[in-house]
């Protein structure tokens, strides 16, 4: 019998460090939904139902000896968590790990993942029968959308209205140059330093023509996106941990990812305060950081690894199969990726297969099945 860790979040982050410690510790891994939503996926699947099946992965063949407890935590404490049934998960390690939230279709508000399909693929209707789209956001997630929509209907107007002066500050010259070049070949009406007069009458997802004021004259179009709003909740933080976040609401972590103040509690991804952006690949890392500690510690050993955030942005943005930008940090400095390499690293498979691997299934279907 090992101690005993509860991971609060089957996400990118709480999935990884689930896995990393199943054999050396004995995980409790608390999520309310009935399946790992690979969100990378969410925008290809909605231009191309067929990719709904690499979606969700099922929990069930994540550990071999931890356990999955479907259930959402309403409090976390120092020594433990309780769940909505009133249940109570004493731990000797708590993992924080909790995510975000961001508007639809890029992540999903439901526990049941065929609620999620349904949701997805109804919208998928909706969208196929719209001719002209508009985006709300012209970060990486409104213009992957945009890439998507365009390689499955380059017919289609697709406007991306951004108040920002320009496409992904902070990375490379030649990246942003290239990134545009891109657009302006699929077709893509990008509209920056504009900003909407008033919220589309429709809901976002929901076919339904209109026209709306913004900054330069008027926007029509038969449906919009919101691609902007992250959200975190670490409302259920008790009052002995409370104290560790900031006022937006992130949990504040050292450089070995412990909660502020307590050594056997940690934190990674979306939640935390550290300086980077809030990326699948980021939370992954601080899964292996956090998994490598609590081994140690429990082993009696002192906990080394560090994570520092990398002093190079980084970004794989694909603008659908073939297409895309790219940005990896190197000991030389920025690394600018070619489409067919942004396709290679994630286009064209959106890691479906890393994560199949991850959750030993196969597109989201039992290898034995």
């Amino acid at each position: 019998m090992g101690p005993t860790v509860a991971i609060i979040g089957g996400g990118y982050g709480g999935a990884a460090a689930a896995k990393a410690l199943d054999q050396d510790t004995d995980v409790v891994l608390v999520e309310p939904k009935d399946a790992f939503v690979q969100n990378a996926v969410s925008l290809r699947a909605l231009a191309r139902p067929d990719w709904a099946d690499n979606l969700f992965f099922p929990y069930d063949r994540l550990l071999e000896r931890g356990r999955v407890v479907r259930e959402r935590a309403v409090s976390v404490d120092s020594a433990g968590v309780v769940l909505a049934s009133g249940e109570r998960v004493e731990a000797d390690y708590l993992v924080l790990a909790t995510g975000s939230g961001y508007p639809f279709p890029f992540k999903f508000d439901t526990d049941l993942s065929s609620e999620a399909r349904d949701r997805l693929l109804a919208t998928h209707l909706e969208l196929a029968g719209a001719a002209r789209v508009l985006i709300v956001g012209a970060g990486p997630v409104g213009l992957e959308l945009s890439g998507e929509i365009k390689a499955v209907w380059p017919g289609k107007h697709v406007t991306v209205v951004d108040p920002v002066a320009e496409l992904l500050p902070g990375f490379q010259p030649e990246l942003r140059e290239d990134l545009r070049r891109q657009l302006d070949a699929l077709g893509v009406d990008v509209r920056l330093g504009t900003t909407l007069g008033a919220r589309p009458p429709t809901e976002p997802g929901r076919a339904g023509s209109f026209t709306v004021p913004a900054t330069g004259g008027e926007i029509s179009a038969d449906i919009w996106f919101r691609a902007h709003g992250v959200s975190v909740d670490t409302g259920y933080l008790d009052a002995d941990l409370a104290s560790a976040r900031t006022p937006e609401g992130r949990i504040r972590v050292s450089e070995t990812l412990n909660v502020e103040g307590h050594l056997h509690i940690y934190a990674i991804g979306d939640i935390t305060d550290v300086a980077e952006a809030k990326m699948a690949g980021n939370a992954m890392q601080h899964a292996e950081i956090v998994a490598a500690n609590i081994i140690a510690h429990a082993r009696g050993e002192q906990p080394t690894a560090v994570y520092r955030p990398s002093a190079v942005p980084f970004v794989l943005l694909p603008l659908g199969p073939e297409g895309g930008v790219g940005q990896l940090p190197s000991p030389d400095g920025p690394i600018v990726l070619p489409p067919q390499a942004v396709a290679e690293y994630k286009g064209s498979d959106l890691f479906t297969s890393r994560f199949a691997a991850l959750f030993g299934v196969a597109g989201g279907v039992p290898v034995d099945a």
